[in-house]
């Protein structure tokens, strides 16, 4: 390799390298709020909060490594056992381990310059991880085609919204590997068929088997790729024996049958030695060792595994959605003429194209389980789209070989214009993806502070309860356990949690809080020991929780025909003696998922579907006599007289300086509308549901019979048991 291309090279490193990471590093600034806020929205460090709440999970496990050397609070029988998470008893922390360990290591790195915090070097983390997926995309098309297919791919790679927003400074998770692995495995495996070399084969596929072990400690769907890989496998060879250019110099049927055994056996090898070989049969044992449950699927509430529509498939991937659709058909058009893959392509062959279209077409299948899987998506249209601008460049430079096209004899030129391709296709990413950066926390003084509160008013055993949505946020700042969080809240719990939310029946709501907190599923698996029907026990629970023990006695052996002696080993359980301290903990973007709450906490055990409940909320916006808001809300404040679409409620209930009113206005309708004047927001729901927990402790804010507010601030909201 000589020195120019060598130059080239580095030049080309640092462009992808420091576009990727500077564009990233404009969203630590916070950009789409108002100087003056940005200081309720940073930590001491001067940092932005990070994004999501699962980085807080994946920073509170990296915090335990560092300590005592494994992931989970305690071991447990050899097991990591999280404390802190689905508590009691608690859950497993065994965990994809290797953004842990990266952490730690990167932790590690920067303390030998200077003493700065680990959540400083896990914020920082996503932003160098990033970029650096754009370095394999090139490596790998600059193995297949042109210096300006290669740049372009690692370009889009690093500005490609769906994946450039989940790998910003502040989003510490695994999403920052998905797109890394996939390329690098991929371009392993097509290296070692690629090659004439019997003994760089055999590195290159040992490469990719280590590469895709690796991706099993990164992420727990990495077994995709190894599909893929397989069944690409699967397919060339059969076409090898069935087609009749099978003879052809791309059609090597023993040397990539050897391969591809090489490749599962030292796949499966390296699996075995990091103890993830067991993972490699999730997708079966998910197809066909599904459990039937009447339990509510407490996924449907969560948006990023909502199916995507086609439009924000498009804006997710950007422009390489059309580029990596055009490239295929590009690609094929020269492979099945001799002489223009000579020409253009003389580096790819058939299984190249076979397991890029396969890639591509799993990446779609995917996108039905949510829009998270647009990830999934990103890698296979990037390489697509690279080799198109790869192709286009060379059909440039072939124009000047033309009798008709004499200007682009030019070598200058012709350079200008590939690189005005280049420009066009990335300069309007570029661009797009700065909007990317304007993005706000979702994580605020407020929280730190109550989290503050309780770690220093409440006992280390002390069970919180709230939406599941914050838990690992709220876990990681308050060393207090959570009841639910986003790592366990597809579980019967969050139903009963939801119930108690709902119900307007306060003493159904504090025997459903002392029971998860002080025996957490006990209850209704005991239950289910005795009836074997999920929707006997949920009514079950539903009747004796609301009642003291002596009543609930009656109801067992009465109504439900259980012996003393089960019904006192039953109630020893679902009312115990000495329950455990809990708190209730309400925050402001809790108005967010009330619909899910009553549609879960109301759920049809029969029908298996949740309550489809009026919930609508929205913003207040208008002038001070007259308010509107941006769910069609409209309040004349002189005449006292509120609408929603024109219809008068059945109820009013103002809430502002801590204080709120109610008044009931029109006895026909079926709707109430709470305004929340300090907070600006308003919310329309189903009169049955006037006096619930949830509108009692979330939106009025207030203390009710059984629930005393112990601790409050602008955004959080703490009770305790009166």
């Amino acid at each position: 390799m000589s020195k120019k291309e060598l130059a080239i090279i580095f030049v080309c490193v640092f462009i992808i390298f420091a576009l990727g990471f500077v564009l990233r590093v404009e969203s630590a600034h916070i950009s789409g709020i108002p100087t003056d806020e940005k200081a309720f929205y940073e930590d001491q460090n001067g940092l932005p909060y990070m994004y999501d709440a699962d980085c807080y999970y994946n920073y509170r496990l990296t915090e335990n490594y560092l300590d005592h050397g494994y992931l989970g609070d305690v071991k447990i029988n050899g097991v990591n056992w999280d404390l802190h998470s689905y508590y009691p008893p608690g859950r497993s922390a065994e965990y994809t381990p290797l953004l842990i360990y990266l952490a730690a290591v990167f932790y590690k790195f920067m303390h030998i310059f200077s003493n700065v915090p680990l959540i400083v070097t896990c914020f920082w983390l996503p932003a160098i991880i990033g970029p650096i997926s754009g370095l394999v995309a090139y490596f790998f098309l600059r193995r297949f085609t042109n210096e300006y297919g290669a740049v372009v791919a690692g370009i889009l790679t690093v500005t490609i919204p769906f994946y450039f927003f989940r790998t910003v400074p502040g989003w510490f998770d695994t999403d920052m590997f998905n797109v890394f692995f996939p390329i690098l495995i991929i371009w392993f495996i097509l290296e070692s068929v690629s090659t004439q070399n019997p003994k760089k084969s055999v590195i290159f596929v040992i490469l990719s088997a280590f590469s895709t072990a690796l991706f099993s400690i990164a992420w727990m769907g990495w077994f995709y790729v190894f599909y893929i890989v397989t069944i690409s496998f699967l397919i060339y060879i059969v076409l090898c024996k069935l087609v009749s250019f099978r003879k052809s110099k791309d059609f090597h049927i023993k040397n990539t049958l050897k391969i591809f055994l090489i490749y599962v056996v030292s796949t499966s090898v390296f699996l075995a030695f990091l103890g993830t070989l067991v993972s490699l049969f999730d997708p079966f044992n998910f197809l066909w060792g599904g459990v039937h449950s009447t339990w509510p699927n407490i996924y449907l509430s969560v948006s990023e595994l909502g199916k995507p529509s086609l439009g924000e498939v498009v804006a997710g991937v950007g422009p390489v959605f059309l580029g990596g659709i055009f490239g295929l058909l590009l690609i094929l058009r020269i492979l099945i003429n001799p002489q223009l893959k000579k020409r253009f392509l003389n580096k790819m062959n058939w299984f190249f194209y076979l397991t890029l279209i396969l890639w591509i077409l799993i990446g779609f299948i995917s996108l039905k389980n949510g829009i998270r899987f647009i990830m999934l998506l990103i890698p296979p249209l990037v390489i697509s789209s690279g080799l198109m601008i790869g192709l286009t460049v060379e059909y440039i430079y072939a124009l000047k070989e033309s009798q008709r096209f004499s200007i682009f004899r030019n070598n200058k030129l012709i350079t200008i214009i590939s690189l005005c391709v280049i420009l066009l296709v990335t300069v309007p990413v570029v661009l797009n993806v700065s909007e990317t950066t304007l993005v706000v926390p979702t994580i605020n003084d407020d929280m730190v502070e109550a989290s503050n509160w309780l770690n220093e008013n409440t006992s280390n055993d002390t069970v919180v309860f709230s939406d599941w949505s914050y838990g690992h946020f709220f876990t990681a700042f308050s060393d207090r356990p959570f009841s639910v969080d986003g790592g366990s809240s597809n579980s019967p719990r969050t139903y009963w949690i939801d119930k108690a939310f709902a119900t307007d029946n306060e003493t159904l709501a504090l025997g459903i809080f002392r029971m998860l907190s002080t025996t957490g599923d006990k209850g209704y698996l005991s239950l289910d020991s005795y009836t074997k029907n999920s929707t006997k026990t949920a009514e079950i629970l539903n009747n004796i929780l609301g009642v003291d023990k002596k009543s609930a006695l009656i109801l067992l052996t009465d109504r439900y025909g259980f012996s003393q002696n089960q019904s006192e080993q039953i109630l020893d359980i679902t009312h115990p003696e000495n329950s455990r301290p809990f708190v209730i903990l309400t925050y402001g973007e809790m108005i967010n998922v009330g619909y899910w709450i009553f549609y879960f906490g109301d759920w049809d055990f029969d029908l298996m579907k949740g309550y489809n409940c009026t919930y609508s909320h929205g913003n207040i916006t208008g002038s001070e006599n007259h308010i509107k808001t941006s769910n069609n809300v409209t309040i004349d404040l002189g005449t006292g007289i509120a609408k929603w679409c024109g219809e008068v409620p059945y109820c009013l209930i103002m809430v502002e300086n801590g204080v709120f009113t109610k008044r009931y206005l029109n006895k026909t309708s079926d709707i109430c509308i709470i305004f929340q004047m300090d907070a600006k927001n308003d919310v329309v729901i189903n009169k049955e549901f006037e006096n619930s927990t949830f509108t009692k402790l979330v939106l009025e804010r207030s203390s009710s019979t059984y629930f005393k507010m112990a601790h409050e601030n602008k955004d959080v909201s703490i009770y305790i048991e009166a």
